[in-house]
């Protein structure tokens, strides 16, 4: 059974509910980022601090990270975060409109490390082809990885994936992303001597 999650910056949604209207959500028309797969907040409360002229959207299959961020987002009195207990695909088709997203951020997804199951991993060129329908021109997509082999397989195919252009020319990916905030998650590698890598890309 879900804990129930009573915060202000939590959005109850269900696949069968309707497309939640983001401008009065948030009370204003400011460009809408998402973050797909917040974990338990401490990316995206550093990121909306940063961004204050940006609404951003924050989704995650497991209620218990969705809580954890909704304290961190309540505690920093942050107005711009909407969390959503979420499954990326089914949230997206529902609830985002077209060329509508501005962001698109994804933080340490699960790598499926063992062979048989990458093809479960969620970031792939039909992913980012499909998600594209959803980003305005000039918008950003980041992805970041503490896995080694996801990291490089991300950034084998953006590379000449249709319709994006490298913010990291002539760099495919970096293992430091200037003005990025490192999540507790990220830090606990770095320390460890593990490297993350950069995905940076605006789609044309």
């Amino acid at each position: 059974m879900l804990i129930p999650n009573t915060s202000p910056s939590f959005l109850p949604w269900e696949d069968s509910h309707p497309a939640p209207l983001w401008s009065e959500i948030f009370g204003n028309d400011n460009p809408l980022a998402l973050e797909i797969g917040c974990g338990v907040g401490d990316f995206i409360v550093q990121m909306a601090a940063l961004h204050p002229e940006l609404n951003f959207i924050a989704i995650d299959f497991y209620n218990k990270g969705c809580i954890k961020t909704c304290k961190r987002v309540d505690k920093s009195s942050l107005t711009n975060v909407k969390i959503l207990r979420a499954e990326a695909r089914s949230f997206i088709e529902s609830c985002i409109a077209q060329n509508s997203l501005r962001k698109v951020i994804i933080n340490c997804p699960d790598p499926w490390p063992k062979l048989r199951h990458r093809k479960r991993r969620l970031v792939n060129s039909e992913f980012v082809a499909w998600l594209s329908g959803f980003m305005q021109p000039g918008a950003g997509f980041y992805f970041a990885t503490d896995f080694d082999d996801y990291g490089l397989d991300v950034a084998q195919f953006m590379a000449v994936q249709p319709g994006f252009d490298n913010q990291l020319a002539p760099d495919t990916y970096r293992h430091a992303l200037a003005g990025y905030p490192i999540s507790k998650y990220m830090k606990r590698f770095l320390d460890a001597g593990q490297q993350i890598y950069y995905v940076h890309y605006r789609k044309r």
